[in-house]
């Protein structure tokens, strides 16, 4: 369990945080620009000092300004990840794996382990200069885990990389989720890169926390939806691959305690557990079951709540125990008659539905 509880004033900013996490699993602090999510994670490395409250890792207190604890940040055992790598430039890869090997106690997580997951064998005898913004940072995280952290800590560490090289690296974030149970801090204004990694989701705006919780729960949060704006508004579910069809390329995935969703198979195996975001603007609202369509994808579900405004609905509907949002205009709302309790059919296109992986650890 990862508990903040912390105050933090500088100038005209206030930074006021509360919120606890269950670890291990990556923690998002999601929010705009400047709400405070850098501020927070400097806190709980130790290279900011809090004027109030309190932080602690499990049974370890890091921080508490009533009982007068601080600890350096030497003795907190993090590993940091940087927007920029900040790699040793005279040193080749293999020699900055090695500084943060050399920092680390004896442990099972081996340099030949971390140069696997990561990737970087190919790499080892390259300086810093010769490295891609991507490479950088996969060697930036290496250095971390051979340190042995309690927790690692990850300031937007794809902030500075364009598109390809984001693509690029992900993947091996997923892998370093997935292979490692270590707990993990992820700061970042990207919604796609939080909806990928994180499993528990912290909302900061304007140095508050305006909600925190499991990711698919959270998806769910006005509060959220202020932010990342109407394009973005949607819900996040988790499922089982069934069945992948070859032929159609289309993989099955069942959702909680009914309902099938069929989505790009994008090399899905069956019996892989696997996120999915629905955005709401891309779901389609039906009182009878429509024949003779594209679309792939024909739930049964129940109007749970109707949330108006400015011309546009957001739907909450109730789909074999998860929750799916739909974005309909109010004409439509009054049109169909929607209202709680209803019965209905959503349609979900499944070209629109992009399947992520889940770890084997979160099954």
């Amino acid at each position: 369990m990862l508990a903040i509880d912390v105050r933090l004033a500088r100038g005209n900013f206030t930074l006021e945080a509360c919120f606890e996490a269950q670890t291990p699993g990556v923690i998002a602090l999601f929010g705009r620009s400047g709400c405070g999510k850098t501020t927070l994670v400097n806190l709980v490395a130790g290279l900011l000092r809090a004027d109030r409250g309190r932080i602690a890792l499990d049974d370890e207190v890091w921080f508490d300004a009533t009982s007068g604890i601080d600890l350096p940040a030497e003795r907190r055992h993090i590993g940091y990840v940087f927007q920029d790598s900040r790699l040793f430039p005279h040193y080749s890869v293999r020699g900055n794996l090695l500084y943060g090997a050399a920092r680390g106690a004896q442990h099972a997580r081996t340099f030949d382990d971390v140069v696997q997951l990561l990737g970087l064998a190919a790499l080892l005898a390259r300086r810093p200069g010769q490295l891609s913004g991507g490479e950088k940072q996969r060697v930036a995280l290496g250095r971390a885990l051979l340190a042995r952290p309690r927790l690692l800590l990850l300031d937007e560490p794809l902030a500075a990389l364009d598109a390809s090289r984001r693509e690029e690296v992900l993947p091996y974030l997923e892998r370093l989720r997935d292979h490692y149970s270590i707990p993990m801090v992820y700061v970042s204004h990207q919604l796609d890169e939080v909806l990928r990694l994180a499993t528990q989701l912290v909302v900061l705006d304007a140095g508050r926390v305006v909600a925190a919780g499991e990711l698919a729960a959270v998806s769910l949060q006005p509060a959220l939806r202020a932010i990342v704006g109407d394009d973005a508004v949607g819900a996040v579910v988790e499922g089982r691959v069934a069945v992948v069809d070859v032929d159609e390329d289309l993989a099955s995935v069942a959702l909680g305690t009914g309902g099938t969703l069929k989505v790009a198979a994008r090399g899905l195996a069956a019996g892989e557990h696997v996120r999915l975001q629905l955005l709401a603007r891309d779901l389609i609202l039906a009182l009878e079951e429509p024949r003779g369509i594209s679309v792939r994808n024909h739930l049964r579900g129940t109007v749970r709540a109707i949330a108006a405004g400015g011309g546009a609905d957001l739907i909450e509907v109730e789909v074999g125990g998860a929750t799916l949002l739909a974005r309909i205009t109010s004409a439509a709302t009054r049109e169909l008659r929607l209202a709680p309790g209803l019965p209905l059919w959503v349609l979900v296109k499944a070209v629109s539905v992009c399947p992520h992986p889940l770890a084997r650890a979160r099954r």
